[in-house]
């Protein structure tokens, strides 16, 4: 009798090893997968008036160099293919088209801005490709019921906005605030965002918007318009070389406002330093990364972690831009992602992993903000803490600032 058992056991974890192997066996694959290679497209502004983010595309190909030297994701080494699109819509538009019509990309990743990711949505979602992570945190990137297969990286702008606005309510109740805007998704959101947060005071304290276009050679008069109307706390909702162009500005004029920038212009290297260290001394704004710079961080694991893959890797890269803190973080996340599917490589399965993350700690993402989507959800940061600029670089203060939600 114990024989029959044992036989029976024997014979029952065999047919669960059976049909594990063979369920292991089921690969399923779609354009852009197979057993050695997963492809995966973006667009990155290497050249044009946004060329700052440059160094964003090249710490993350070099974050992918490094998993596919370590053996890639789940044997399979990933194909990462980058185009040029200068921050320019039409460009991102044909770019893309050839990443997934004629490379055959399993997903796009990380395409940089809000007008290259806005010209390419529909196109993306009309052909059921993934526009995974994409960098900008305007609102329509994270609207699951009009555009499914787009997921936006940032925080969302409008929530920022509105935190700025809830900020100065507490901290500066009688500020006469002017408004310095990009004239795109992402400068309406700031300012839709920062209205929501001053509520029925916003009529109030807002005595002046003034917005640019991205080949505006220069802001010089919107910065005067906004100090003419007696502005005395001043937010520029602008990407890295408006905003170093702000600072510059606002400092030749000896005028001193609050000021207070969005966190697409926060780099060190890219905005305070061109526009003068002393003169971006005290300007604030938001954050959910480590800063490099920050003494904080010398020691912590994830830190030596993203230090060692830049000395490796990336070389010539500056270790201490937040830019390529943020590269290596969205690449350390797409890998997330791509392990998560394990041998289902199809467009459908990278969604359904990348919509329901969980708690997902990122070397570089401040202590205690993680990671989580769901099929209704798909903001990825919603967690955000207030900083300062010292002269030198970022202090953090305050508490974690949770986000109700994309609209509110």
């Amino acid at each position: 009798m114990r024989n029959g058992i044992l036989r029976l056991v024997t014979g029952t974890a065999l047919a669960v090893a059976l049909s594990a192997t063979s369920a292991s066996a089921q690969k399923k694959y779609d354009t852009g997968a197979s057993d050695t290679e997963i492809k995966v497209g973006q667009t990155v502004p290497f050249s044009g008036p946004a060329s700052a983010y440059a160094t964003i595309g090249k710490a993350q190909a070099a974050y992918i160099k490094m998993i596919n030297d370590q053996g890639g994701v789940n044997g399979r080494k990933i194909n990462l293919i980058q185009y040029d699109d200068a921050y320019s819509p039409p460009k991102a538009v044909e770019q893309v088209r050839k990443l997934v019509e004629s490379d055959e990309v399993l997903l796009t990743f990380q395409i940089i801005g809000t007008p290259s990711n806005a010209a390419v949505q529909k196109y993306l979602n009309g052909k059921k490709v993934p526009q995974l992570f994409a960098a900008t945190g305007a609102s329509k990137f994270t609207d699951p019921k009009n555009f499914p297969w787009t997921l936006g990286f940032n925080p969302n702008y409008f929530s920022e906005g509105r935190i700025y606005g809830q900020y100065i309510l507490k901290e500066y109740p009688n500020a006469k605030i002017g408004v310095l805007y990009q004239n795109d998704d992402l400068g309406k959101d700031y300012l839709n965002g920062i209205k929501a947060g001053l509520g029925d005071k916003a009529a109030k304290m807002i005595v002046a918007e003034a917005s640019y276009e991205v080949s505006d050679p220069t802001i010089d008069s919107q910065i005067l318009k906004i100090k003419d109307a007696g502005a005395d706390l001043f937010f520029s909702a602008s990407t890295p070389k408006q905003a170093a162009q702000a600072i510059k500005k606002i400092a030749e004029l000896g005028w001193k406002p609050v000021h207070i920038l969005d966190i697409n212009a926060t780099s060190v290297g890219a905005v305070m330093k061109p526009a003068g260290l002393e003169a971006s001394k005290g300007v604030i704004s938001v954050s959910y990364g480590k800063d490099p710079l920050d003494p904080t961080w010398k020691d912590d694991p994830g830190m030596k972690r993203y230090f060692d893959m830049m000395a490796k890797y990336y070389p010539d890269g500056d270790k201490d831009s937040s830019f390529n803190g943020y590269g290596y973080s969205t690449a350390q996340l797409l890998v997330h992602v791509l392990k998560q599917c394990g041998d289902d490589l199809t467009r459908e399965n990278v969604l359904k992993q990348a919509t329901n993350l969980k708690n997902v700690e990122l070397d570089l993402a401040l202590p205690g903000i993680k990671g989580n989507t769901t099929p209704n959800d798909y903001r990825v940061n919603k967690q955000l803490q207030m900083m300062k600029f010292n002269g030198e670089r970022w202090e953090l203060f305050g508490p974690i600032l949770e986000d109700a939600g994309p609209t509110g």
